[in-house]
């Protein structure tokens, strides 16, 4: 089946000027242009905000960050673990208040990356389109993948209403720490945007540039140092991660420190996530979902189920 990217600057859209947006898409390019614009100046006025300040930066980040990794990479695009419907939503709020974008973009971007990784038809690869390529251009100049293409299971109202809420949600993140002061408005909305933006882009970015790589081989790597922008919850294990996608677990060994993983494993003792895939390494797969076990090829929609 084709899944050629869509955009409406070509089939090779990394190839235009990086100013020029996708049609669509120029409030996305507006909007990551004013948060780091303010974001700058928030950093040379306010470079040390103050220890409330910081830690409340920090706690809405971290909760962002599981939001991301578990709501949506680890539960969501690779159906890994199903989690109760008050934890599931919980996490999409934080995940959304953090920048993440709505469940259903993100899911089907994701699923689209991990079925045609590393060619031309890779939304974020940065052997196709270089570094800046994958790690921020083509949120603004790839153009919006078929929702009904790569996650018809998402099409439901529990998550059309994400849609409708984002710009609400986007605006509260931004301004949240307005009543508080100024430099509270600058690292609570702003500056942590562009940090967790930039913590993400990583994974696409450096994470999938190993050195020495063959042409079509995955270029996945685990990275060390990554773990520190997304406060070990386990997403800088991006080689582990496309090796076994249907795994919740991304830390293998005790040194590989995975967050979202010891949080998984609390809301499985406690009721709230169920059916959750580890790794093996004797021969025999994870059980994989349809989604996770067409990574390297076509893609098939995962089944609707209840709730």
């Amino acid at each position: 089946m084709n899944t050629k990217i869509l955009s409406s600057l070509g089939p090779e859209p990394w190839k235009a000027p990086w100013w020029k947006p996708a049609k669509g898409d120029g409030i996305t390019f507006g909007y990551i242009i004013a948060i780091h614009l303010l974001a700058a100046v928030g950093l040379v006025f306010f470079p040390v905000p103050g220890w409330r300040v910081i830690a409340a930066t920090l706690v809405l980040a971290w909760l962002g960050g599981f939001g991301t990794t578990i709501g949506y990479h680890r539960s969501l695009a690779h159906t890994a673990l199903r989690l109760h419907p008050v934890v599931r939503h919980f996490l999409i709020f934080f995940a959304m208040f953090n920048g993440s974008g709505s469940p259903d973009s993100w899911t089907a971007n994701h699923r689209q990356h991990h079925s045609r990784v590393e060619t031309d038809e890779d939304i974020s690869s940065p052997w196709i389109g270089g570094f800046w390529w994958s790690h921020l251009r083509w949120l603004w100049q790839a153009g919006g993948v078929p929702l009904d293409r790569w996650c018809p299971d998402l099409n439901r109202p529990q998550y059309r209403f994400w849609n409708r809420a984002q710009v609400a949600i986007l605006f509260v993140a931004l301004f949240a720490g307005a009543p508080f002061g100024w430099a509270a408005f600058f690292w609570l909305g702003p500056m942590r945007l562009v940090m967790s933006l930039h913590a993400q882009c990583f994974v696409n970015s450096i994470a999938h540039m190993r050195e020495g790589r063959k042409d079509g081989e995955d270029s996945s790597q685990n990275i060390t140092w990554l773990g520190f922008l997304h406060f070990f919850q386990g997403e800088n294990w991006h080689e582990n991660h496309h090796a076994k996608p249907s795994s919740a677990k991304f830390g293998w060994t005790f040194w590989q420190v995975d967050f979202g993983w010891y949080a998984i494993v609390v809301l499985e003792k406690l009721g709230l996530a169920t059916a959750v895939k580890r790794p093996t390494f004797r021969g025999v797969e994870v059980e994989s979902s349809r989604v996770d076990s067409a990574s390297v090829g076509d893609m098939q929609p995962v089944p609707v189920t209840a709730d």
